[in-house]
């Protein structure tokens, strides 16, 4: 069983169009959006939802107002300032202590301190993660709550589900549509992973973003290749990339053009190997073969 992760240095490269390409190329593959916190490639797979889970990355604190007893240890030991004197009363004191969800951290050093054992220090739900059929094989993916953290511990479940689904089915390729940047959640994408392919656009912030997330991939010593989206809107700089690429001992694979027919197919929710033959479909299987030459 081989693993591929498709990361980029930024949003919007398409490395997420190129995924769902392989998805229909490979036929023998289990996918995992990794990307939880902008998670979108189920807006192309169409997936069906046969398992739905909540997802908890940590735990958050709250007073228990009937067994509070207005001491202030709590607020006395909050270092997130998440601690306020106004939480209701109950019969023995006219005013409480309460916890605010949004700045507590959950570390928990309030309920580890409260000597009335009035603070509940329970796991939050921070999320949710699904396993779900799609035309093109089983697929693992989660959707991460709006300001919620943790996403690095989500995506490597999400890989972890992932896995055991190839190993039960028998699968040989696991398709991971990673997430952009050098943060956590891509260490928690690509770490362990078969083969890297870094996508990236002909742009200064592209070479710029190509260096950081090939730096990234560098440093945990994962075989890794690099592709531009986009190449004929500036071949120049497109060729400044590959330059960059070969200085630095990494291997470039099969450009991709800018076709407005990518674009068509996502409205109407399929790849662009399924919408048309256009000259991207067949950049798009070239890409797909020599990468899967690199996996076997």
């Amino acid at each position: 069983m081989k693993e591929l992760t498709v990361i980029s240095g930024k949003g919007g490269t398409g490395k997420t169009t190129i995924v769902a390409s392989f998805a229909v190329l490979s036929r023998h593959s289990v996918l995992a959006d990794c990307d939880v916190d902008a998670a979108d490639l189920h807006l192309v797979l169409k997936p069906s939802i046969r398992k739905r889970e909540n997802f908890s990355g940590g735990s958050v604190a709250r007073i228990k107002s009937g067994y509070c007893v207005a001491c202030g240890k709590c607020e006395e030991v909050c270092m997130f300032d998440a601690v306020f004197y106004d939480g209701p009363g109950n019969g023995s004191y006219p005013k409480t202590f309460r916890v605010d969800p949004i700045f507590c951290e959950g570390c928990g050093v309030c309920a580890w301190f409260c000597a009335e054992n009035a603070i509940d220090f329970s796991p939050a739900i921070n999320g949710q993660w699904f396993i779900s059929d799609t035309a093109h094989g089983p697929m693992v993916h989660a959707k991460l709550g709006i300001a919620e953290e943790n996403s690095g511990k989500l995506v490597t479940l999400v890989r972890n589900r992932a896995k055991k689904i190839a190993e039960e089915q028998g699968l040989d390729t696991i398709i991971v549509d990673g997430s952009p940047g050098i943060g956590w959640p891509v260490i928690a994408s690509i770490t362990g992973a078969d083969l890297v392919l870094i996508v990236t656009e002909p742009t200064m912030s592209g070479v710029h973003d190509l260096e950081r997330v090939a730096g990234l991939a560098g440093h945990f010593g994962i075989k890794t290749v690099a592709c531009v989206n986009k190449a004929d809107i500036n071949p120049g700089m497109a060729d400044r990339i590959e330059e960059f690429c070969a200085d630095n001992g990494l291997s470039t694979t099969e450009r991709i053009d800018y076709d407005p027919a990518v674009t068509k197919a996502q409205v109407q929710g399929k790849s662009v190997i399924e919408y048309s033959e256009s000259k991207v479909a067949g950049q798009m299987r070239r890409l797909w073969n020599s990468i899967a030459g690199m996996l076997n």
